[in-house]
């Protein structure tokens, strides 16, 4: 799972964070001030950093200005409290690859997460086929099979198929598939997520004793093998 630098100086914010950040699989180090990140990533590498705005002795703008002096590739997600337009500009011009303004939901700061770690691995990998167990997704030419079988998906079963087969193992929430599929919030009186996730399970387990997709309850959905 992708590892995290986190800069923040508020201790609470910090703790609610790398809570929920643990708990969904990610490997989290954690600074209080600029000093303390540059030492950090002057003896690690991270998937992706996530810097506030407001430090005790640096601002978090210029850090990242900093950093881009020698890592233009690490995903850069800047927390402030300021929601003003050039504080957002400075800092895309400092380097910062998005930018999300406190307070937030937790499940926004994953879906921008998730979408920040996505693109890097896109830019960072010419492999367009995914493959779990004796399924493959061809996300150029958009073609589903297992065990060599062609599986006939519609454009949103495709796109939530690939969700799951970037994150096998790992459970996805309704309210993480619908941000990342639908690009909505979830509205948790409807089962449309459900009725979706059932079409996607009988087309790619119809006549397989293995089953791929399962429901924790309480959760959401997970891609994992019964073997």
């Amino acid at each position: 799972m992708a590892s995290i630098c986190l800069v923040e100086d508020e201790q609470k914010v910090a703790a609610f964070i790398c809570k929920g950040l643990e708990e969904q699989g990610y490997k989290l180090k954690t600074a209080k001030d600029g000093a303390s990140a540059m030492a950090l990533l002057q003896n690690a590498e991270f998937d992706l950093l996530i810097l506030d705005v407001m430090l005790p002795d640096i601002n978090g703008i210029e850090l990242c200005r900093q950093i881009r002096q020698t890592d233009n590739k690490t995903p850069v997600l800047m927390l402030t409290a300021l929601d003003q337009v050039h504080n957002k500009v400075s800092g895309l011009k400092a380097g910062a690859d998005d930018y999300l303004v406190k307070p937030f939901h937790f499940s926004e700061l994953l879906a921008r997460i998730e979408a920040l770690i996505r693109r890097q691995n896109i830019n960072h990998s010419e492999d367009h086929t995914l493959t779990f167990e004796d399924l493959t997704l061809d996300t150029w030419s958009n073609v589903a099979e297992r065990a060599g079988n062609q599986i006939v998906l519609t454009a949103k079963e495709f796109t939530l198929l690939e969700l799951f087969m970037r994150h096998p193992n790992k459970v996805l929430s309704r309210e993480y598939i619908a941000e990342q599929v639908w690009k909505i919030d979830f509205d948790t009186g409807t089962n449309f997520i459900d009725v979706y996730v059932n079409y996607l399970r009988n087309k790619i387990e119809k006549g397989f004793k293995n089953k791929l997709i399962h429901t924790v309850i309480g959760m959401g959905y997970i891609l994992k093998s019964e073997k």
